[in-house]
């Protein structure tokens, strides 16, 4: 994808997916550590919320279950916003770590 491939659909979102971006792109700028870790010695290394023991595939599972964020953030009172947005991030670009978590939960 070229930079102008991405200005043109970027500039087709509606405007709450323009703040969504904005919100995306301030947050990986800002982030001073890392936010996802993958500790080799818990479930052969899955992505965790860093500093919790929040699989990232878990809180995908519980928004495919139709969980918002705020939902979310009830049910997880450690979690922050930032947080979530990192789950996403991550999820995002990591489909088929995500999917072959959950097809294993599944099992």
């Amino acid at each position: 994808m070229t930079l102008k491939d991405l200005e043109s659909q970027l500039l087709a979102l509606t405007p709450a997916e323009k703040e969504r971006v904005i919100q995306l792109l301030t947050h990986s700028l800002v982030s001073p550590q890392p936010e996802v870790a993958k500790p080799p010695e818990i479930n052969e290394g899955e992505a965790y919320i860093a500093n919790t023991q929040i699989a990232i595939w878990e809180l995908v599972n519980a928004q495919d279950l139709g969980c918002s964020d705020r939902d979310l953030l009830l049910m997880y009172p450690q979690l922050t916003q930032s947080d979530l947005d990192t789950a996403w991030e991550y999820a995002d670009a990591h489909p088929e770590e995500i999917m072959l978590a959950l097809q294993a939960i599944d099992e």
